[in-house]
């Protein structure tokens, strides 16, 4: 490999590293991030005591609405007025509170007829870092859905800020994997206008639809749009806040492609997209919630707000999306909802295009990134793990597949490289015969090259063609679900790193605190470049740098840059580069044995002759 080519390979390395920091949180963080959690769960059981206590109250029934919202919710002011000025809405509301769980062998919801929708979403088969249940929707007491418009009296008009009557039973409903429900809730405004949410479940799938009813609305709604959209938070559930915070997001897919609502410098930003929508989202790092529209839509307003510093635990992360729709051709709007994890048969399930939110790849190689996860990776997880439960070990057989699958490219690039270092000696021949003279040393290394038949770029394209594919598995292994809160060996989780070693001291970039898999992928990496020669066809030309010094610095670096990565994605790299040590040192062996072939120096006059006779 020649210098150039190591220079681009360091280059990518410290483009890397700057993502990397960028994301890497210390242990400061994390501690405060959880003293923030501990603070803000005492106040949320404070606040449910708070809620308790007034249901129980008497008193409080009977009251007018928006007074028994604001005394239950302990609603801020600017809200408690915002409820009292809604007008012919207001005055539509419901004079109780009460909720409904819906439960299914995957989730349980609770939902309330303030706003009519989900105030809590329980996923029974998902546990957060600290295993407790994760509860998807962040502490609220109205609907996390919200249908809004401009009503005739110029007030905006939020549906979760109204007390809906409920057209069922309330209570518990329990739902078999095969079992469907159907529960609803009005809002009449008069004999013959009403809105009237219909929910429909279904017991085995985290996908469910509500049918937005909207009987004789016009003289009481401004135009024909209505916004329909998710306003809740979501809640983080991974030890690591700060990455599961930076992957939270807000999506929209229209006209074939994703687009991903992009924050400005000020923290926030709102963006509005025009077209027929597929749908729209908001995620964490592994968990969301999807609205596709089924009948007509005609636009998406996708909103985000970062409370402060993206890499500090504390920073808040709010996301809020909506698809508009016009009732006026048809009262009735549909719409298919999904709440749960990001795995990839699930959404598909769901939308075709609902996978395209996992970031497994830059956009330049998206479309080799995305069929490879879709038709090989994915597969292989789900059908081996049928007979293997631990991921650990999938893990394992998946990089010797993947070596074996680039066993061609890595086999041409290996014996170059070996080529390159039985050629080393001639090499710094050359060079301390020439070392006043680069241009000369350069030409007579080149004409060595030709005369051992050795390409020196041999060793390098191989490996480029290799860096599609390294990258894609990079990507995945970092935001798959497939590996979340998976254990294999001493690591508990491999989505999350396998601290082994703590540090008397915080080492920048690192933390304090090391990685097991990391390090001994980090060995493995410096025992593979020491065996292959430092990936050096030599010395350096005469004052040029040293770049086997260089080569042998790579696995230092990537200790840093993987240390508080996910630990499946370092296991995945130990094997791999467990392998090509065990590759490396078959061909060494091999070649040793047969040293490269120079060609005879034609001297100028012979060649001159020789061209002359046989144009006699």
């Amino acid at each position: 490999m020649d210098r150039n080519t190591v220079t681009g390979l360091l280059l990518i390395f410290v483009i890397t590293i700057a993502w990397a920091w960028s994301t890497m949180p210390s242990q400061e963080e994390l501690e405060r991030r959880e003293a923030e959690r501990i603070a803000a769960q005492d106040s949320i059981a404070a606040l449910q005591a708070e809620q308790q206590a007034a249901m129980e109250d008497p008193d409080t029934l009977g009251t007018e609405p928006s007074q028994q919202i604001r005394e239950i919710g302990e609603e801020p002011e600017s809200e408690q007025q915002t409820v009292r000025s809604l007008g012919t809405f207001a005055e539509a509301s419901f004079s109780d509170t009460l909720t409904t769980i819906v439960r299914t062998p995957l989730y349980e919801m609770e939902l309330s007829n303030v706003g009519a929708g989900p105030v809590k979403y329980t996923l029974l088969e998902h546990k957060t870092w600290d295993q407790f249940n994760v509860q998807m929707i962040a502490d609220t007491l109205r609907s996390a859905y919200s249908l809004g418009f401009l009503s005739h009296q110029n007030y905006n008009i939020e549906t979760n800020e109204l007390v809906f009557e409920p057209l069922h039973e309330t209570g518990v409903f329990e739902l078999a994997e095969d079992e469907t429900l159907s529960i609803a809730y009005r809002l009449a405004l008069d004999d013959d206008s009403e809105i009237r949410f219909v929910y429909t479940f279904t017991g085995g799938q985290y996908a469910y639809s509500i049918d937005v009813e909207l009987a004789n609305m016009e003289p009481y709604i401004s135009g024909t749009n209505v916004d329909f959209g998710w306003t809740a938070a979501l809640n983080l559930t991974e030890r690591d806040f700060v990455q599961d915070a930076q992957n939270a997001s807000a999506n929209v897919f229209l006209g074939g492609s994703m687009e991903k609502l992009q924050i400005g410098e000020q923290g926030a930003s709102e963006q509005r997209f025009n077209g027929t929508i597929d749908w729209v989202m908001t995620k964490t790092r592994f968990f969301g919630q999807y609205i596709q529209p089924v009948t007509h839509s005609n636009a998406a307003i996708l909103s985000g707000e970062v409370d402060g510093d993206p890499s500090q635990p504390g920073t808040i992360h709010r996301y809020q999306v909506a698809v508009q729709s016009s009732f006026a051709q048809n009262p009735t709007l549909t719409y298919e909802l999904y709440a749960g994890p990001l795995r990839y048969y699930d959404l598909r399930d769901f939308h075709p295009n609902a996978y395209d939110v996992i970031e497994i790849g830059y956009a330049l190689i998206r479309w080799f990134a995305d069929p490879l996860v879709r038709f090989l990776v994915i597969p292989f997880f789900a059908f081996g793990s049928m007979f293997i439960d631990n991921y650990g070990v999938l893990i394992i057989l998946f990089g010797v597949i993947i070596k074996l699958i680039l066993f061609p490219l890595t086999q041409k690039s290996f014996k170059s490289m070996a080529a390159m270092k039985e050629l080393q000696p001639q090499m710094k021949e050359i060079q301390e015969k020439y070392k006043d003279d680069p241009q000369k040393q350069q030409k007579e290394t080149i004409a060595l090259y030709k005369r051992a038949k050795v390409n020196p770029l041999g060793g390098c394209l191989p490996m480029l063609l290799q860096f599609p594919i390294l990258i894609t598995l990079f990507f995945f292994f970092q935001n798959s679900m497939l590996i979340r809160q998976q254990s294999f060996l001493w690591a508990s989780d491999l989505s999350a790193p396998d601290y082994v070693f703590n540090l008397p001291f915080a080492i920048p970039f690192l933390g304090d605190q090391i990685a097991g898999f990391v390090l001994l992928m980090s060995a493995a990496m410096f025992l593979q470049t020491k065996i292959s020669g430092g990936m050096s066809g030599g010395a350096a030309p005469s004052g040029g740098p040293n770049m086997k010094v260089f080569t042998y610095i790579i696995p230092f670096i990537l200790l840093f840059v993987f240390n508080n990565f996910a630990s499946g994605l370092s296991l995945y790299y130990l094997v791999y580069n467990v392998l090509s040590i065990a590759q490396q040192a078959i061909i060494n062996k091999q070649m040793s044995n047969k040293k490269p072939e120079l060609a005879p120096v034609e001297e100028k006059g012979k060649r001159k002759s020789s061209r002359k006779g046989k144009k006699k």
